[in-house]
């Protein structure tokens, strides 16, 4: 027999008692039901104890609250909360199925999150952070084990992007996680949920979560060209009409530093405990949708295609593709990234 929805008498008081509550699946960091209040579904979640839970709830609820100056909504509403049990109440947006261009709302609705917070809020949610000079060394050291020279100028370029993405602009409302099944498709838009790794920073991060393959996410997906522009055009155009500022720097930095992130390889249980990258020569492993081998060939191709002659990471794009091509020598039954979402 399942628990029941902890719904103290503070919850209680505000929004009367659940009833016909059913669990739901959910991470091993939540509990989830469906319930009604008054014949009204709603969801409740709990976050459970554990590593940083506490920072973890007040990231979701600043978050969420935040995401509430959008209209339309890009995210449900607020009902109630109890910081003491870690609880949410949220509206409930019901399961329907995305379009098969579910891409492009997807795009729109994450520019409107992103503009919904401004320099006011800075210091209000942990800032966005990105990869580190050990990122770099893994980096280059896979490299050179795939029998790959590494050139001084690669160094350089990866120093300076690394610094450059530690000092980019922006105080966007970043979900943190924006993964597909993080996203409710609903009549009036999409909006998204589980907001417990929220940060402020620079839209382009998440932007770039389209081309470079869904890099946190269970469902590594690879939209095919058209949709993938129409998708960008889309979060250009929704970001002007919010800001009325149009969205500044190409994808190429953010995507280079999420093809550096080894920790972007496995699930969030994982990370931060091993160096990923250095473990793919010898093996490689499946994560939902794909392996992790099949997302590094996926990223590397990305960045590869992204550096032009002449361009401030020219030296590493000529790197990647020379790993890509190493791997896909070594591992030819290697398949590229679904092209649908599953």
């Amino acid at each position: 027999m399942s628990l029941p929805p902890p719904f103290g008498e503070k919850l209680r008081a505000e929004l009367g008692s659940p009833r016909r509550a059913r669990r739901l699946d959910s991470s091993p960091r939540s509990r989830v039901w469906r319930a009604e209040l008054s014949g009204t579904p709603v969801v409740v979640k709990q976050l459970i104890e554990g590593p940083e839970a506490a920072g973890r709830y007040a990231r979701e609820v600043t978050a969420l609250r935040f995401a509430s100056r959008v209209d339309p909504p890009v995210a449900p509403r607020l009902l109630g909360t109890d910081p003491g049990e870690r609880v949410l109440v949220l509206e409930d947006l019901g399961d329907q199925p995305p379009a098969d261009d579910w891409v492009i709302g997807y795009a729109e609705a994450l520019a409107r999150l992103h503009a919904a917070t401004g320099p006011g809020d800075v210091g209000l949610l942990p800032a966005w952070s990105g990869p580190t000079r050990e990122d770099i060394g893994s980096f280059l050291g896979l490299a050179q084990t795939l029998g790959r020279t590494v050139p001084t100028a690669v160094r350089t370029e990866l120093d300076d992007l690394v610094n450059r993405l530690a000092h980019a602009s922006g105080h966007a409302l970043l979900h943190g996680d924006p993964c597909p099944g993080n996203d409710i498709h609903t009549g009036s838009g999409v909006r998204f949920i589980d907001f417990e790794q929220a940060a402020l920073g620079n839209g382009l991060m998440e932007l770039a979560y389209l081309r470079i393959g869904f890099p946190t996410c269970w469902c590594a997906t690879a939209p095919a060209q058209p949709l993938l522009n129409a998708a960008e055009a889309a979060y250009r155009t929704a970001w002007r009409q919010a800001t009325g500022a149009d969205v500044q720097d190409d994808l190429t930095d953010a995507c280079a530093g999420w093809l550096l992130r080894g920790d972007a390889l496995v699930e969030r249980a994982h990370r931060g405990t091993a160096d990923h990258l250095s473990k793919l020569p010898h093996g490689d492993w499946q994560w939902g949708t794909a392996t992790a081998r099949q997302r590094l060939v996926h990223r590397l191709g990305i960045v590869g295609e992204m550096t032009t002659s002449g361009s401030e990471l020219e030296h590493l794009g000529r790197l990647a593709l020379a790993m890509r091509d190493a791997m896909l020598t070594r591992w030819p039954a290697l398949e590229p990234l679904p092209s649908r979402r599953r």
